[in-house]
C-alpha cells in the first residue's frame, strides 16, 4: 500500500527541522511509526507528524513536560517515556521552537540508541531445485 502524501504543513514543518539540525553532524532522516524522524548520530531526535513536531527528551522530566500546554505524550501506556508530540500552538514563537530544538539536541548526547536489528539470515536449507534424493540417479 502506498503512502499518503505529505500535507503542506508537513512539507513545511520537516524544512523547519531540516534547517535547525543543519550545524549538526550525522543526520539521518527516515520514517518510522508514521512520522518522518531525524536521527542525530544514530538516535531519534526529532520528527514530524502531520503539523505536530515529534521530540525526544530525558525520560526523567516525563512527568513535568507532559503537564506543558499543546504537548501529549507519544504513548499514552508509559511505554515511551521522553518522546513527546508538540502542537503548532506550543511551538507558535521563535523561542518556543527553539526551546524544543535545543531540549532535544542537549538530551541526545545522553540518550540511548536502539540496538540495530540483525539482517535475516538466509535459510541454510538447500532450495527444492538443489536437493539431491536418495532416488535421483547420478
Amino acid at each position: 500500500m502506498p503512502r499518503r502524501p505529505l500535507s503542506d504543513e508537513a512539507l513545511h514543518l520537516i524544512d523547519a527541522v531540516r534547517h535547525a539540525l543543519q550545524a549538526q553532524d550525522n543526520v539521518e532522516e527516515k520514517t518510522m511509526f508514521g512520522c518522518h524522524v531525524f536521527m542525530v548520530n544514530g538516535k531519534l531526535c526529532l520528527g514530524v507528524e502531520g503539523d505536530e513536531l515529534l521530540v525526544r527528551l530525558p525520560p526523567a522530566t516525563h512527568a513535568a513536560v507532559a503537564e506543558t500546554p499543546g504537548v501529549r505524550p507519544l504513548s499514552s501506556k508509559g511505554l515511551m517515556d521522553g518522546y513527546f508530540y508538540i502542537s503548532p500552538a506550543a511551538y507558535a514563537t521563535r523561542a518556543q521552537w527553539q526551546h524544543w530544538i535545543d531540549a532535544a539536541l542537549a538530551y541526545n548526547p545522553l540518550a540511548k540508541a536502539s540496538p540495530r536489528r540483525k539482517p535475516k539470515r538466509k535459510s541454510s536449507t538447500p532450495s527444492s531445485a538443489t536437493r539431491h534424493s536418495v532416488f535421483d540417479e547420478d
